[in-house]
């Protein structure tokens, strides 16, 4: 029968093999995209998956203060996501069709202008 430390040390070890394994798919995923969001979303993975990893070296190591660390870290990680959340939101959404036949985002019509939005320009008289 094994000891608790013994459980403890096995159980950390399993916990990070499968966190490399999660941090390095999410890695992928952010080089690999392939759209915007895709790789918000994978950025937000790797910060809760770097969570995982101070928290699991907090219970191997018995040293709390990293516990502080990751909470720190899920802080930055939140107002991250939502920055990045965010950027996406305003950029202009652009059919495919148009994206194909300019070769980027084409320029958005400008909105309002002289003369209040009549014909011509000119306001009431």
């Amino acid at each position: 029968m094994m000891s608790a430390p013994a459980i403890v040390s096995f159980a950390a070890a399993v916990a990070l093999v499968i966190l490399s394994l999660a941090f390095l798919l999410a890695a992928w995923r952010v080089i690999a995209g392939p759209t915007l969001p895709d790789r918000v979303l994978a950025l937000d993975t790797l910060s809760g998956t770097a969570i995982g990893f101070i928290a699991v070296l907090a219970v191997k190591t018995g040293f709390p203060l990293y516990i502080d660390i990751a909470i720190s870290l899920g802080l930055v990680g939140f107002l991250a996501t939502v920055a990045f959340a965010r950027f996406v939101m305003s950029r202009p959404i652009v059919p495919e069709r148009d994206r194909k036949k300019h070769g980027s985002a084409p320029k958005m019509p400008k909105v309002g202008g002289k003369g209040g939005g009549r014909k011509g320009g000119k306001g009431k008289k």
